[in-house]
């Protein structure tokens, strides 16, 4: 399945993104990891198949959304608001069958990525 990622971009700490996501093809489960220069990857948000169960690392729970979209089958959103320079990293959109271990961070379950796309929150 190929997946195409777009939204990414430059804002101010504080400021608001929204990133989307469309699976050419059927998609499952979907999530965003993201990986910071120097840094590992790492899970952000998921949603299952159907969107009702979603999954969130700690440090954005409460300002990322993801869901989704009604209208546009195989596509899921990540709305990202009161972001902070912490979050700054390359974005990288992934589905597979199902969601596992996503606190651990793990990513054995995806069968495929997207290219990514750069989040950059300025101070």
């Amino acid at each position: 399945v190929q997946l195409q990622a777009s939204g990414g971009g430059l804002v101010q700490a504080g400021g608001s993104l929204k990133l989307s996501c469309r699976a050419l093809g059927r998609a499952y489960s979907m999530a965003w990891f993201r990986q910071a220069p120097g840094k590992d990857r790492e899970f952000v948000a998921g949603a299952s198949w159907s969107g009702a169960t979603t999954y969130y690392r700690d440090s954005v729970r409460g300002r990322f959304t993801i869901s989704r979209d009604d209208n546009a089958e195989n596509t899921v959103h990540l709305q990202m608001n009161n972001l902070k320079p912490e979050d700054t990293a390359v974005y990288i959109c992934a589905t597979g069958s199902r969601i596992k271990n996503y606190e651990t961070d793990y990513a054995g379950w995806v069968d495929s990525w997207g290219q990514g796309t750069l989040v950059t929150v300025s101070s």
